[in-house]
């Protein structure tokens, strides 16, 4: 009787491949874990964020209006124009992270199909 297993260069480690840093041997967590992550980002990480990133940022405008003449009010300008682009690059990041945790599942369903067909032999029977 012929072996159904594929053997591509070496046999798997007897613990079952390596680990992470962390010493979790899982590649990922499941999909409910991954939705859980994602809507924790949308209910609660993106508006905390807009609206603390928002609070500060108005903050700093008052106090560059009251200091406007003295050598602090350009500084305050310049650190309100820093605290924009980083809060707007960390919005877009917590977005992108929220968008990469909901895709992957269907990157990786989409990642198994194509490799089946890459390497599965084809048949007569495919064509009914």
């Amino acid at each position: 009787m012929a072996s159904t297993q594929m053997r591509v260069d070496h046999l798997a480690p007897l613990n079952g491949g390596g680990s992470a840093p962390s010493g979790n041997k899982d590649l990922a967590s499941s999909p409910a874990q991954k939705k859980k992550a994602a809507e924790a980002i949308e209910k609660h990480l993106e508006p905390d964020t807009r609206r603390d990133g928002t609070q500060a940022r108005e903050s700093t405008v008052a106090a560059a209006r009251e200091f406007e003449g003295w050598l602090t009010g350009p500084s305050l300008k310049t650190a309100r124009k820093t605290w924009n682009e980083q809060l707007t690059t960390l919005m877009n990041r917590l977005g992108s992270e929220k968008a990469a945790l909901r895709a992957t599942n269907t990157i990786f369903q989409n990642t198994d199909t194509g490799v089946e067909l890459g390497i599965r032999k084809s048949s007569p029977l495919d064509s009914f």
